[in-house]
């Protein structure tokens, strides 16, 4: 014998180790099912039984597909499938007015127009059309005129046009209204300063009847909105002046849009005029209002009326439907 192969007793032959771990490699190769389990067998250290533990690939992939998911993963997967949020449709506002409206009394012949804005949520509605004798109110527009001429030429009012602009608001005095007239150049002057105020459907008097100015419910609101807005081709100056006057009307001179309001504070301008060929009367008011503390500018115009009382009624009527109908949609 070889004496490199000689052994002492009890000693593993050099061919034990290889062989054994081949065997164990084979045992556990052996253990993989069609399945997909697999089953790990192991000669159990110091005895003849078999220690046997199993895994499987799928329940391991799910583990690690629920260890994946995120709360922001859920939240998106449950808002992708959600129910959409419906589509809330428009309001129509000049249809809620119209509505409001039907309760008012108009009487045989006459007729009446009204507009109303919300400044704030910038929402309004109209109520009938075509065109209306503006009275006073444009005492109003040839005031906005004049001041806007002075601003063009970077001058303020002089003492004597001051004094017209608070006799012709505050009292609503003719003459004064004549005069002021004359100097933004009449119904040419004040067809430009409308032009830039956005009236588009106002049209002075002829000659000297400043009175008689055809003008819509809408373009008085638009006036309004350059009176007491702060997108407005009048400058704060301007703005704070004319608000000023309006809200110190005379007594007794203070009836029309105030009637719908909560609060004492208001501005406004009124205007009334018998016509001498039917007598009847034009009864108009325009200005801002102020309802539990939210403000609104209104227009209301009428004619026809049998008296100067009932044309009151009417327009008072009218701008209380407006607002109305303004906060009875936003509720």
């Amino acid at each position: 014998m070889d004496p490199q192969t000689a052994r002492r007793p009890g000693a593993r032959p050099s061919w034990y180790g290889p062989l054994l771990y081949t065997a164990v490699a084979s045992v556990v190769l052996v253990g993989v099912t069609a399945s997909g389990t697999t089953h790990v067998k192991a000669q159990a250290r110091g005895g003849t039984g078999l220690v046997s533990s199993s895994s499987s690939p799928t329940a391991g992939a799910q583990a690690a597909d629920a260890s994946s998911r995120t709360p922001e993963a859920t939240v998106e997967s449950v808002a992708t499938t959600a129910s959409p949020t419906p589509t809330v449709p428009a309001v129509d506002r000049n249809a809620l007015l119209a509505e409001a409206m039907e309760s008012v009394a108009v009487e045989d012949g006459a007729r009446v127009s009204v507009a109303v804005l919300d400044p704030e949520s910038g929402q309004r509605a109209v109520y009938g059309d075509g065109s209306f004798d503006s009275a006073s109110i444009v005492k109003v527009d040839i005031l906005a005129a004049l001041l806007l001429q002075a601003q063009d030429a970077g001058q303020e009012l002089t003492a004597t046009e001051k004094s017209y602009a608070t006799a012709m608001i505050k009292s609503s005095d003719n003459v004064s209204a004549s005069e002021l007239w004359d100097a933004i150049g009449r119904a040419e002057g004040l067809a430009a300063a409308n032009e830039r105020f956005g009236l588009s459907g106002t049209e002075g008097g002829d000659g000297t009847l400043w009175g008689l100015t055809q003008t819509t419910a809408a373009d008085q609101l638009a006036l309004l909105q350059q009176v007491f807005g702060e997108e407005s081709v009048l400058n704060e100056a301007s703005r704070v002046y004319l608000r000023g006057l309006m809200g110190d009307i005379a007594v007794g001179q203070d009836w029309g849009v105030s009637a719908v309001g909560s609060e004492p504070q208001f501005a406004l301008k009124n205007g009334w005029l018998p016509r001498s060929q039917t007598g009847l009367w034009v009864i108009n008011s325009i200005g801002r209002v102020t309802v539990d503390g939210h403000a609104y500018l209104v227009a209301a115009l009428s004619q026809g009326n049998s008296t100067k009382a009932k044309g009151i009624s009417l327009v008072e009527a009218a701008a209380r439907a407006a607002v109305s109908s303004l906060r009875d949609a936003d509720v």
